[in-house]
């Protein structure tokens, strides 16, 4: 008897009679001899209305408050498919985070899971319950409700079967596997059988929204195995895995972007030891992570800092970095929401000479500017205008890929 857990995203419960549609494949699944924990998302829609509701009230509304009314959304999606599973004969009971234990820290809107207590959940997959649990939500060490930020739901379901030590975890969505680029804006995209931890890592934290970053990070941690597939075809998916023969034969596996983050601009620092420090320290202090940084000094002891954030935090970003600015001793600040960042990534770019060059020849081909890059041993990150974005992955899909 195997341990699985499956995870839906909110297209798969979008409606009722995708939620009936779902019942059925996780009967199916329990009826091929395992056992099952499904994690389940807010209905499609649903988080956007609850956010919009916290925001018609207030521009800046209270985070915890946030946290408490949005979390909201996956307890009506798992009772919802606990009521669809035992109504076909399915024997299942629904849990939210507090009852099973899901401890988080205290960061609202963007908590990271503690640990897990997995004793509730064994006892009732030792009494042959299918185990609904909501995904994207947690406690702190107060009992106050947390989220864990958009795509949680899968960090979710791979840290629980993380600590239930599952036989595999499969991540059920609105797409078939992992492609090399968006097949919307790419239509001869290739989907991947397989592909590797950390290239599936590399594009999820670059734009990919197959599966969160933060679910890759769990399983490639605890070496849960991970499966992408879809609700609605009937297929095998994508596996990702830590290695596979021949994963360097393709130079490059994918291209993806990201249209969700803002680049801030410091002028006019003081060019010398402990600013970059300051300016930083600051923001992690506020919980704001950074991207993509880029420091050019001028000639008259003067520097410029620019980085990327999402565009979520700019609202606590902004205050600080006005702060920053007279601490520092700086000339100005500016923002720019009208940027993208452009990602090509792949195994193989390890072992091949000249792939940055062939980059940034086909972006000049076409006229597309780049304004910041960034760089890894398997990824090489740009940014550019945020109308230019669908072009450039279009045309470094077709270079590299086909």
């Amino acid at each position: 008897m195997a341990l699985l857990v499956v995870k839906f995203g909110g297209t798969s419960v979008g409606d009722i009679e995708r939620i009936k549609n779902v019942a059925k494949k996780v009967k199916k699944v329990k009826e091929e001899g395992n056992q099952v924990v499904v994690v389940v998302s807010a209905m499609s829609g649903n988080t956007d209305y609850l956010i919009n509701l916290g925001k018609q009230i207030t521009s800046n509304p209270n985070k915890r408050e946030m946290d408490m009314l949005v979390s909201t959304g996956e307890q009506i999606s798992i009772a919802l498919l606990a009521i669809a599973l035992n109504d076909i004969g399915a024997k299942a009971i629904s849990f939210n985070a507090l009852q099973v234990g899901i401890k988080t820290t205290a960061d609202y809107t963007k908590a990271k899971i503690l640990d897990i207590d997995t004793t509730r959940i064994r006892k009732a997959l030792d009494e042959d319950y299918i185990v609904v649990l909501a995904g994207f939500q947690g406690v702190d060490e107060n009992l106050n409700i947390t989220t864990l930020g958009r795509g949680g739901s899968d960090t979710t379901a791979v840290a629980v079967a993380a600590a239930l030590k599952a036989d595999r975890c499969d991540i059920y969505t609105d797409v078939d596997g992992v492609y090399s680029a968006d097949p919307r804006i790419v239509p001869n995209a290739k989907k991947y059988d397989v592909i590797t931890f950390d290239e599936m890592l590399e594009l999820a934290s670059l734009g990919a929204k197959v599966l969160h970053d933060r679910s890759v990070m769990f399983a490639m941690k605890y070496n849960v195995p991970l499966r992408v597939l879809s609700t609605f075809v009937e297929n095998e998916g994508t596996l990702i895995v830590k290695e596979y023969k021949g994963m360097e034969n393709m130079v490059v596996s994918g291209i993806a972007k990201k249209n969700d983050e803002v680049r801030i601009s410091i002028q006019g620092v003081p060019d010398k030891p402990g600013i970059a420090a300051q300016i930083f320290k600051r923001l992690a202090e506020k919980k704001i992570n950074v991207n993509m940084i880029v420091q050019s000094v001028g000639h008259d002891g003067k520097s410029e800092i620019a980085f990327t954030i999402l565009n979520t935090d700019l609202v606590d970003a902004k205050p600080l970095m006005e702060e920053l600015k007279k601490e520092v001793n700086a000339t100005d600040v500016s923002y720019d929401e009208n940027i993208g960042i452009v990602s090509v990534v792949g195994i193989g770019m390890k072992t091949t000479f000249g792939v940055a060059a062939a980059v940034f020849e086909e972006l000049a081909k076409h006229n597309i500017n780049i304004e910041m890059i960034s760089t890894s041993e398997i990824k090489i990150s740009v940014v550019v205008r945020k109308d230019l974005v669908d072009k450039a992955v279009q045309v470094l899909h077709a270079r590299f890929i086909g």
